[in-house]
């Protein structure tokens, strides 16, 4: 059950900060216009960001805040934050696909790109405090001999991420539907939710440590 939660946060960390350069340059850098009945994807757009500018931005925030997620969990509980974490990236995954499928169907999507970056980067801030919380998470569950060989499995599981994120993401771009891998990770995030909250939020749960 933390291997499952841990890449909730952990691989989506890696996974979206491989993806995220990609979404920014196949969605904003071009225009997406009706061409003879047909929508077309293959025109540069002039006006669109530079996927070099922004790339660093989500894996910047996301290392960086890691630490403060640890200590909000020492302060408040592991399972808790990450509970909170949950629902913030299932809203902000959400607000992802929104902007996504806007601007994947706008000759004009460099219009949609502040909001688009702006959720991005709280899903990448999210990622970053439920990385810490799950940590904390572990080490309270867990035996302390097991401690080191738990984060090690679990972190090895979840570095899955950085190549099913990407997979899906670029398998729906072929598809012309973008916003659907993040539909679709919003609600394995839901997913999770229930799953922490079943075994270590519950009262009566089997692991029950808040």
């Amino acid at each position: 059950m933390m291997s499952i939660i841990y890449t909730m946060t952990f691989g989506s960390f890696i996974g979206f900060a491989a993806c995220f350069p990609l979404a920014i340059k196949v969605i904003f850098g071009y225009q997406h216009v009706m061409v003879d009945g047909v929508m077309n994807h293959d025109i540069a757009n002039p006006n669109g960001p530079s996927a070099l500018m922004y790339a660093w931005t989500g894996a910047f925030i996301g290392a960086l805040i890691r630490p403060v997620g640890g200590m909000i969990a020492d302060k408040f509980g592991g399972a808790w934050v990450t509970h909170i974490c949950s629902f913030v990236m299932v809203i902000s995954a959400g607000g992802v696909a929104y902007y996504m499928k806007a601007a994947y169907n706008s000759a004009t999507p460099e219009e949609y790109f502040v909001p688009f970056l702006i959720i991005f980067l709280i899903l990448f801030a999210a990622t970053g405090i439920g990385n810490g919380s799950t940590f904390r998470t572990i080490a309270h569950v867990f035996p302390k001999e097991q401690v080191g060989p738990v984060l090690g499995w679990t972190s090895a599981v979840a570095a899955y991420g950085a190549f099913y994120i990407p997979k899906v993401f670029g398998e729906q771009i072929k598809a012309t539907t973008p916003e659907v891998a993040l539909m679709g990770f919003a609600s394995f995030y839901v997913v999770c939710i229930m799953i922490n909250w079943w075994f270590y939020l519950r009262k009566d749960g089997e692991f029950y440590n808040p």
